[in-house]
């Protein structure tokens, strides 16, 4: 064993390493990403690494593996799980051979996601064991417990890291050796591998009694713990366990027994009642939904304990967002009366400068939307966005993105608001990406039913939001391999949409024209593709400057399109040069021609 100071995310790749993993998919999203990338940078010869086109095809892809023996992990968001959930769910019921992790990264807060929806009660929902580390340290020992739970119960197993988790760092003691699993192989078995209703029935007996089981086996699991003594209890999951340890510090360690839950599904009964037993009140700490307090407060009822159990539901504890040390110090000193010290004396966090979501400067992005924008003033339009950096169009000053759903819902929603409203334009914006990822199923929708709609795809060839991953349309896969680039364009033309065009956002002139040619053609399903790279991925070298004798103050550069690099300064107009790209956008809306002069 040796210590590394890692990620969590890096600690459940090295972890999967270490274990035997044969095979990892998974689709980008903040805060799982890096599990993905690191196991592609830390991979041996018996591991395959890919970034499939989206969740559900990743999980089918390590079911596939797991059907063979071969050891699996499937990386995803909170909000992935819901594209995973259609094969997760029956998965549950037909089960695994080799061992079989599923990574759902919930985001309290929430940080980056549409929704703050908690994997747990997905895991409940779906009967299926779930592992709720509360440090790096512990998502890396759970990873080992869960491929051996995962075999010896044939199930696919839920890890829930948490964006504390999966972005903190610690030293980490990692195996040296990593573990070498050798799959048997497909062994054809329709009893097992098809999916019949009378298997479903049989096989949900099975799981209801595995779980039964699971429930004793997670009472004596080493991630469950109960210490302390007196009248008053509080019980933690996740990373509130980790809080909830300094917040005791800082009270002055007041007399309470603890529960500690790393497995909340099959919740650990034995354990809970033995927690309960003798205590008055419980204040429960976890985030999001409150699976431990409605769990606790079962065991009350089914046991007839005379035990208040304090949390969500009760009230004494927020319902959304994060917890925090210091929250935590406030919802613990209410219970025990301990004293809260001087503000001065908790921990806090440094005071950080406030910056709103941006587009980058020089974003293609702000160019294309800016160029539909000009296209269509005086009309009627509908402009239906999507998930990714492009989502900042909404932003003042362009306000371009009137409705966002999830990852592809551009495309069908418009086609719904069109039949509602025939005479207003509807556009899609979707990203190259999220094209790939579930786009295309809605293009296909539109061209059957022959929806009079205008699709804008914003090509900057990366998944850049979540930190620039290749997907189908870069030519290049995660295990560095060079493939076919999958052609957008000659996918749409396969599909029926009968009218594409391609050009740059940076052409303006050019790009407006072919907004307007596709807006005013009124016959079914028309695509533009905005093509230019990310700022990222192709560094631009130029600057632009502004000539201040020239610059009349009219500050048209800074109203119209709302740039980070440009700025008023002695009421003129000035450029940051750490920040200028030198694409050009400002220096085409100055009336006096005042912008240029690239370095």
């Amino acid at each position: 064993m040796s210590k590394k100071f890692l990620m969590g995310n890096e600690a459940i790749a090295h972890a999967a390493k270490n274990s035997g993993v044969n095979f990892v998919s998974g689709y980008p999203g903040t805060p799982s990403s890096e599990i993905l990338e690191t196991c592609a940078k830390i991979k041996n010869e018996n591991m395959y690494v890919e970034w499939s086109v989206n969740e559900k095809a990743a999980l089918e892809a390590a079911a596939g593996a797991s059907y063979s023996g071969g050891r699996s992990m499937v990386t995803m968001k909170q909000v992935g799980l819901n594209v995973a959930s259609d094969p997760l769910m029956s998965l549950a019921y037909v089960g695994v051979k080799g061992g079989m992790i599923v990574v759902s990264a919930d985001d309290p807060g929430p940080i980056s996601s549409q929704t703050e929806q908690d994997t747990r009660t997905f895991a409940e929902f779906a009967k299926l064991p779930v592992f709720d580390p509360a440090s790096p340290e512990e998502a890396y020992e759970m990873v080992g417990e869960a491929y051996r739970l995962s075999e010896e119960y044939s199930t696919p197993v839920i890890l829930r890291p948490t964006t504390r988790v999966c972005h903190g760092c610690a030293s980490v003691e990692v195996s040296d050796v990593p573990e070498k699993h050798i799959p048997e192989g497909f062994v054809k078995d329709s009893k097992r591998w098809v999916i019949f209703p009378k298997l479903s029935y049989e096989n949900h007996k099975k799981i209801e009694k595995r779980n039964t089981e699971l429930s004793e086996v997670f009472s004596d699991s080493r991630f469950n713990s109960l210490t302390g003594s007196g009248r008053l209890g509080i019980c933690a999951g996740g990373v509130s366990r980790a809080y909830m340890h300094e917040a005791l510090d800082i009270l002055g360690n007041p007399e309470v027994k603890i529960l500690e839950v790393g497995t909340p599904f099959p919740f650990p009964e034995r354990l809970a009642f033995e927690f309960l037993s003798g205590l008055d009140e419980v204040l429960v700490l976890e985030e999001l939904d409150p699976v431990l307090e409605k769990a606790l407060t079962y065991v009350c009822g089914k046991y007839h304990l005379n035990v208040r159990i304090r949390g969500k539901l009760s009230g004494d504890t927020a319902n959304a967002g994060e917890n925090t040390v210091n929250s935590v110090c406030g919802y613990i000193s209410k219970l025990t009366g301990a004293s809260v010290p001087e503000a001065e004396n908790l921990p806090e966090s440094p005071t950080l400068p406030v910056r709103p979501p941006v587009l980058c400067a020089g974003c293609p992005h702000r160019a294309s939307f800016y160029a539909v924008k000009q296209a269509m003033k005086g009309k009627k339009a509908v402009f239906c966005g999507d998930i990714g950096c492009y989502t900042l169009g909404n932003a003042a000053p362009l306000d371009m993105v009137d409705t966002c759903l999830c990852m592809g819902a551009d495309i069908t929603v418009a086609q719904g608001i069109k039949r509602i409203e025939p005479e207003t334009v509807c556009f899609s914006f979707i990203g190259d990406s999220t094209f790939f990822a579930s786009g295309i199923t809605g293009v296909v929708n539109a061209v059957y039913n022959q929806t009079d709609i205008v699709i804008i795809i914003l090509d900057n060839s990366t998944t850049a939001m979540t930190g620039q991953q290749p997907h189908p349309g870069t030519g290049k896969t995660m295990m560095g391999e060079i493939s076919e680039k999958i052609s957008i364009e000659k996918t749409l033309e396969a599909i029926g949409v009968k009218s594409v065009e391609i050009c740059s956002p940076f052409d303006m002139e050019n790009a407006k024209a072919a907004v307007l040619r596709a807006a005013e053609a009124s016959d079914g399903v028309r695509a533009v593709i905005f093509r230019a790279p990310c700022i990222a991925v192709s560094k631009p070298t130029g600057k632009l400057r502004v000539n201040e004798s020239a610059c009349i103050g009219c500050g048209k550069c800074i109203r119209e399109i709302g740039c980070p690099a440009v700025a008023m300064k002695d009421k003129k107009a000035y450029i940051e040069p750490s920040l200028c790209t030198g694409c050009g956008l400002c220096a085409g809306l100055c009336p006096v021609n005042a912008i240029g002069g690239a370095d």
